[in-house]
């Protein structure tokens, strides 16, 4: 049996060098719930965080008490300040964020003409990668602004993990320099050239291209790559601050997965590839591990005792009938920890230098700041 090196948040919180933690993984394995209760877990400490959430339910303004959360942080009541923390929450919007980097470094005259621009609009709202590269930008405008000492980011759900990392090199690759100088070179041989060139060079972002039709395409590239040329360095210098930012002491990656089978193997190769790119990794977090409080009730003396009941005896049918089911749930339960525990050996046996912490399943959704207090004490216990 693999000893488990575990995972306590409140040693990663405390420690005042901690500035960004990242919560990272695949889709529907908690990562806002467990972003968020560690931003209130960091706040009732006495640190000033805003967590950053990527999350279009809302679950995270609504276990915050928020009516609604937007591109700007809003304070949250009903924590406990007497430690002087304080804690603030917001949602990323990536179209809104993506328009205040063309408010903030164009002239009035050409940002408006960018915004206007059906390629741009196209472009802002549903490039790939777009949200995850917006996602950074927010990031590293909070960080600039200095008015937090932790800053807890939810990243996006997406098909892999590793599209987050990818996000910000990919876009800033799309939007450098030698790209506009591609789009923006004159055109040879009557226009056929650079037409064959053009579709060549965009051919990678064609769902962008597919949402814009009508004769007017072309014109709204060009229009929009000639408007926008003056900023598109600043793109790929973001992307690699971003970077560093990552890389840099003061921040802590926590990789979030479930106990299945698919996210654990997504866990895995984030793993991995934050060891690749020498970023720094605090720990697992695997979220709604099912326990028992009858762990010495194995299955077979479970699903045995309901036979028992069942073949007649002292005890009443009716009672009977129910503790049998009883029984044989408690074998099925116990089965299901069987299973997440072979899948957590698995992993820890593979990674046994990555601390690991379990949050339980919960009985009930996490909806309040109670909830969220509940997942914080589970995450730091050592």
């Amino acid at each position: 049996m693999t000893t488990i090196n575990p995972l306590s948040i409140d040693q990663l919180i405390d420690d005042p060098a901690t500035r960004i933690i990242v919560c990272c993984g695949s889709g529907g394995v908690g990562k806002t719930t467990t972003a968020a209760a560690i931003g209130l877990r960091a706040a009732e400490r006495g640190r000033h965080v805003v967590v950053l959430t990527i999350d279009p339910a809302r679950r995270l303004a609504q276990s915050m008490g928020l009516s609604k959360l937007d591109n700007s942080p809003r304070k949250v009541d009903g924590i406990d300040t007497d430690a002087g923390g304080e804690l603030q929450a917001m949602m990323l919007d990536m179209k809104r964020t993506f328009d205040e980097i063309v408010l903030n470094h164009a002239d009035p005259a050409r940002a408006q003409q960018i915004l206007a621009n059906p390629f741009y609009q196209a472009l802002s709202s549903s490039f790939a990668g777009t949200q995850e590269y917006m996602a950074m930008e927010k990031l590293g405008q909070l960080r600039a602004r200095g008015e937090w000492d932790l800053i807890v980011v939810d990243t996006p759900p997406s098909r892999s993990a590793l599209d987050f990392l990818d996000a910000p090199k990919r876009l800033g690759s799309f939007l450098d320099g030698r790209f506009i100088r591609l789009l923006t070179a004159p055109a040879k041989a009557g226009g056929r050239l650079y037409t064959r060139v053009l579709a060549a060079s965009v051919g990678l972002f064609s769902n962008v291209l597919n949402r814009i039709l009508g004769t007017q395409l072309l014109s709204d590239v060009q229009t929009f790559v000639a408007a926008l040329e003056s900023m598109f360095g600043g793109f790929r210098e973001r992307a690699e601050t971003t970077y560093r930012l990552l890389q840099a002491p003061g921040t802590a990656f926590i990789v979030v997965a479930a106990p299945e089978p698919d996210a654990l193997r997504e866990a895995a190769y984030f793993v991995e590839r934050l060891s690749q790119e020498q970023m720094p990794l605090a720990g697992l977090v695997v979220n709604r591990v099912h326990q028992t409080r009858a762990p010495q009730l194995s299955v077979e003396r479970s699903l045995t005792a309901a036979e028992s009941l069942l073949d007649g005896g002292p005890v009443p049918p009716e009672r009977a009938r129910l503790a049998a089911g009883l029984l044989r749930l408690h074998a099925e339960r116990m089965r299901v920890i069987a299973r997440e525990h072979r899948l957590r050996e698995r992993f820890t046996s593979a990674y046994p230098d990555v601390p690991v912490a379990e949050i339980p399943a919960l009985p009930v959704d996490v909806h309040d700041l109670d909830g969220l207090r509940v997942i914080g004490t589970y995450l730091a216990k050592a």
